[in-house]
């Protein structure tokens, strides 16, 4: 049947054509409450795994009618989002309308109360907000009668030693005057305004329908003449569809001493796990299980939106004379034909088992005990061929539509309100073997115990758990991805204990070459790793085929005899088969090229010149560091002079200013201040001297670092 399909595509759209009628126009309908699903029933409901449903209704009505829906009130924004309304009479009717109740938004009907409650206002501020309204206060000095002129917060002592507190005040105005009202100090209040105590019960009338507000009503208006069908479809929030799977291993004897069987046929059952979280009984609907998951999102389309105008000053102009304009004629437009959609027939094909499970085997085992009513029943254990074979069949058949995949269960299904079911979904054949799964990150001594299958299905497997039974006994838990058409898939489900591991790591890093390269000297090294995996099969009875996952860095490479033979975004997969009561082992070898460059004048010429003897470097390579650490020796040597000079200066200066010091205390006719003035002379003429020297001296190191820059920069050598 294609007609979800095509209400699907006219989502939106069947409504924005529908026209309507005016409302004096409209004949007298009978209203249809389709509360029960009576007179519209669920007739289809297509699940997807994105959280959503797709509710398709049908029924018939009568001449002129009134449809009534019920939906929860947080339902209603997916139902304006995505209802479509089809009359299915060809010409027959038509649809006027589909009405709801509106839903104005809290705070703007309480605010249009005389007693404006929005805010949860306290007594003080919603007293204040009756200014001028006829009030009465019963206080301890008996009745306070008037109008409330305002009110104010009036800071009193609470107490010794404490801060005082803000307490709210009301000012009346009564016939002797104007008194103020403590509303700490006041036992009750009481509105004389009948009017506006109304108001009152009004808005406090209005939050407890809001609280009380769950169900909405919506209501399809139809007009036509004789009976009609009519299909509704929309979509609305439900719990995700979920699979899970049973895999059935073929019993296996213990004398297989030979390696597991590179081809194997499993029996792959899956269930559908769908609930009905809605208040409405599924009876007798057409399910359909979708594997896609449609973009799906909430949009609040139910809650009236108003958006803030700026207003603005009425507009004056100097008054004008009046004019006559001539009569046009508008434009002529043809109205667009009605929407309307093919219904395909239901399809009442032959069902079909998807699978490879044996048939019925023409004689059961002798029975063990006979129960009421003569009927025997086996005492014997479940065996694999015996779930394989008497296993339900799959209830619901695969079909493509457009890019997804679904599952069309071919009966009717009946899901109770508040309840959920399993359906059997899948029961197919797949190609795989026993292999067993070791990757050392797990951190366990033991491989993993698991099967590797093909899903040679014409559908794909979508995610869930999987209950393994291997020769009719439960064998442990795995879960699967999503397994497209033809792809395989490792699954493990036990430890296997039979089986011990181990593993040792060795490594090497191996200096191949060195050159110059744009003036570095760079370095390529070689790294070698190799991890020897040890397998230990203490079983005697059954081989063991071990898929090895190995970390996997793009940066190495695999080198050796071991090559794997899959890889993941993280692991490499490798194979090794162990013998019963034997061990076996596994290298794998991988390595990597790394490349470091040093600044040719900072590295040892001692490792180099080893490094040239073991072959890993040229002699013109050799020739040329020395020449550049020579140039190097030159700015070393000029850095040197500039030190010293500079030294050399600040002595000096030191030493002159001790010199002044002391002669600022000495007689200027003795000797001693003689002497000094004798020195202060002789530095100050090696100063000069120096001036130039620390110029020559800074010119030699430009120069030399200008020279050693010039050699290096296109300095290439191998």
């Amino acid at each position: 049947m294609k007609y979800p399909a095509a209400l699907a595509l006219a989502a939106g759209l069947a409504l924005a054509i529908i026209p309507l009628a005016p409302a004096f126009a409209q004949p007298a309908a009978r209203t249809i409450d389709a509360k029960a699903a009576d007179n519209l029933p669920i007739r289809r409901i297509t699940l997807y795994r994105s959280g959503v449903a797709s509710i398709d209704r049908r029924g018939l009505i009568d001449g002129n009618a009134t449809v009534q829906l019920r939906f929860k009130t947080e339902q209603v924004n997916d139902i304006l989002k995505s209802m479509v309304v089809l009359d299915l009479s060809r010409g027959k009717g038509r649809i006027d309308s589909v009405g709801y109740a509106s839903k104005e938004p809290l705070a703007r009907r309480l605010a249009s109360f005389g007693v404006d409650l929005s805010d949860e206002p306290p007594l003080g501020t919603l007293l204040a907000r009756l200014r001028g309204s006829g009030v009465s206060f019963a206080t301890n000095e008996g009745a306070v009668t008037g109008t409330i002129l305002g009110g104010e917060v009036r800071m009193m002592p609470s107490g010794k030693d404490t801060a005082p507190v803000g307490i709210p005040h009301v000012h009346v105005l009564t016939n002797a005057g104007i008194r103020t009202v403590n509303l700490y100090d006041m036992r009750g209040v009481t509105l004389t305004d009948p009017a506006l105590a109304e108001e009152l019960g009004k808005a406090l009338a209005a939050l407890a329908e809001h609280r009380a507000d769950r169900t909405k009503t919506v209501d399809i208006a139809l007009s036509g003449e004789g009976a009609r069908e009519i299909a509704v479809a929309y979509v609305q929030e439900t719990p995700v569809w979920k699979t899970s799977y049973r895999l059935v291993l073929p019993d296996a004897g213990r004398d297989e001493k030979a390696a597991p069987k590179a081809n194997d046929r499993f029996t792959m059952q899956g269930w559908a796990i769908v609930e009905n979280t809605s208040d409405e009984d599924w009876k007798g609907v057409t399910l359909s299980l979708v594997s896609g998951r449609p973009v799906s999102f909430k949009m609040d389309l139910y809650e009236p939106l108003y958006l803030d105008r700026p207003e603005l000053p009425v507009p004056t102009e100097q008054g004008v004379l009046a004019r006559s304009y001539e009569g046009g004629e508008a434009p002529a437009f043809e109205m667009g034909k009605a929407l309307r959609l093919a219904m395909d027939a239901d399809a009442s094909g032959e069902r079909t088992r998807r699978g490879g499970a044996p048939t019925r085997p023409a004689e059961a085992p002798a029975p063990a005990a006979k129960a009421p009513g003569g009927y025997a029943f086996r005492s014997e254990a479940l065996s694999g061929a015996a779930m394989a074979e008497y296993a339900p069949e799959a209830q619901a058949r695969a079909v493509e539509s457009g890019e997804v995949f679904q599952f069309e269960v071919d009966h009717p299904v009946t899901v109770e309100r508040l309840r959920s079911a399993m359906i059997p979904i899948i029961n197919t054949g797949v190609d795989g073997r026993r292999v067993s799964i070791f990757n050392p990150r797990d951190g366990s001594k033991h491989p993993m115990r698991g099967v590797q299958i093909t899903n040679a299905a014409d559908m794909p497997l979508m995610p869930g758990p999987i209950a393994v039974y291997d020769a009719g006994a439960y064998a442990g838990d795995a879960q699967i991805g999503h397994v497209a058409k033809g792809e395989k898939r490792l699954l493990a489900y036990a430890l296997d204990l039979d089986v011990a591991a181990d593993q040792k790591s060795t490594g090497a890093n191996t200096v191949q070459r060195l050159r110059i390269v744009r003036g570095l000297l760079e370095m390529t090294t070689l790294q070698q790793s190799t991890t020897t995996y040890t397998f230990s099969n203490k079983d005697p009875g059954r081989a063991r085929a071990i898929f090895v996952e190995h970390p996997r860095n793009d940066a190495w490479e695999f080198t050796g005899d071991a090559k794997p033979v899959e890889t993941t975004s993280d692991s490499a997969r490798f194979e090794v088969t162990v013998e019963p009561g034997k061990s076996a082992t596994l290298a794998v070898a991988q390595q990597r090229v790394d490349r470091q460059s040093y600044e040719v004048t900072s590295y040892d010429m001692n490792s180099l010149l080893a490094y040239s003897k073991a072959g890993k470097v040229s002699d013109k390579v050799v020739a040329a560091v020395r020449e550049a650490a020579r140039r190097q020796s030159l700015i070393a040597d000029a850095n040197r002079t500039i030190q010293d000079l500079e030294k050399e200066r600040r002595e000096i200066t030191d030493d002159q200013n001790r010199v002044r010091q002391n002669m600022g205390s000495i007689d200027r006719a003795s000797e001693l201040y003689a002497r000094y003035m004798k020195k202060l002379g002789e530095q100050e003429t090696r100063l000069e001297a120096m001036t130039g020297e620390l110029a020559a001296a800074r010119a030699r190191l430009a120069a030399a670092q200008n020279d050693l820059a010039t050699y290096l920069a296109d300095l290439n050598i191998d």
